[in-house]
């Protein structure tokens, strides 16, 4: 076998499988997570596949370069859970998937907007109870509205451009600007001005020392009264126990999540017959005005596509000894 995967699902293996058949690459899958308990699992295999909530420090990394793993591809584009210091001193290289589809996961963030201002969830359950009642389903106009873009990436410029033709206005933070943005019309601001300024705030950063918990306690206090804000890029880049203050505080009006700090032990499992014991996650799910999916913005066909071929390219540029042009 050439890889081995870790954390897979069905689709996972349906789409590698009709992939890996035109590359001549040999694939065995692992349902288990990678850690300190599964790194055994790797038996010949130079490179190994894991995925976002795999967990790859140092006692990982320690196992897998004693066992002759040269390769981690991840098929996906953060690696925050990886340590890659570690990795270094071991020789194990990183590769990932930077661009696997920005449309989807920006086009998933603009449905969670809509969801969260057109009630849309709420209708549907009281449409299907023969409830035809609008009171308490009032939205506003997203036209004309400020929206706050905390990372201008590819995800971030693809919902920048969207909700620009929607006629909203956009202040963006960034380190790098992008000049094509500015031209179309995006503003490039401070994360202060941007907290204060926006009536929505979307998050499209990685997570690094600099972006964890970024939303906290003061960062809620800078913003408006009545703010909506989507995360779809890392779940600590929010603290969640202050984010379930403000909206008891109602000073946080919409919330829409796609990932969650401690989502390792929640999504990409069917827990509908388990007990859920993350008591503020729970939480989170009584409040009416917030929406939560189980990190599923990327899930397209066209992005498992893209994810399958570029971490296959991946794979075999470094077993022929081919440059890694997706090293991290």
């Amino acid at each position: 076998m050439d890889i081995l995967f870790f954390s897979t699902k069905p689709y996972d293996r349906a789409v590698f499988d009709k992939t890996s058949a035109t590359c001549g690459l040999q694939i065995r899958y692992v349902s288990e997570s990678l850690g300190p308990d599964t790194a055994q699992f790797v038996q010949h295999e130079k490179v190994i596949c894991i995925f976002v909530n795999d967990v790859v420090d140092k006692e990982v990394v320690d196992q897998l370069a004693e066992k002759g793993v040269g390769l981690i591809a991840l098929r996906c584009a953060g690696y925050n859970n990886v340590d890659l210091e570690s990795c270094r001193k071991k020789g194990v290289r990183v590769v990932r998937v930077p661009a696997y589809s920005p449309h989807a996961v920006a086009e998933h963030t603009l449905a969670l907007m809509l969801t969260l201002n057109r009630k849309i969830h709420r209708a549907y359950n009281r449409v299907r109870e023969g409830n035809f009642s609008l009171d308490g389903l009032m939205g506003f106009d997203f036209y004309g509205r400020t929206l706050g873009v905390v990372g201008s990436g590819r995800i971030g410029a693809e919902l920048i451009k969207i909700c620009l033709a929607m006629g909203m206005k956009l202040k963006v933070f960034d380190p790098v600007k992008d000049e094509s943005l500015e031209k179309a019309g995006a503003e490039y601001v401070t994360l202060d001005e941007v907290f204060a300024s926006s009536d929505v705030i979307s998050f499209h950063c990685p997570l690094t020392e600099s972006t964890y918990h970024l939303v906290d306690d003061a960062a809620i206090n800078k913003m408006k009264t009545g703010v909506m804000l989507i995360n779809t890029s890392r779940g600590a880049v929010m603290d969640a126990c202050a984010v379930l203050k403000g909206l008891k505080q109602k000073k946080i009006a919409y919330l829409g999540l796609d990932v969650y700090e401690q989502e390792s032990e929640l999504f990409f499992r069917d827990l509908s017959c388990d007990l859920i014991l993350d008591d503020v996650f729970e939480r989170l799910l009584t409040f009416p005005n917030v929406v939560v999916t189980g990190h599923q913005a990327f899930f397209t066909e066209d992005a498992l596509n893209n994810i399958a071929v570029t971490t296959l390219e991946n794979a075999e540029k470094y077993l022929a000894g081919n440059e890694l042009v997706n090293e991290v």
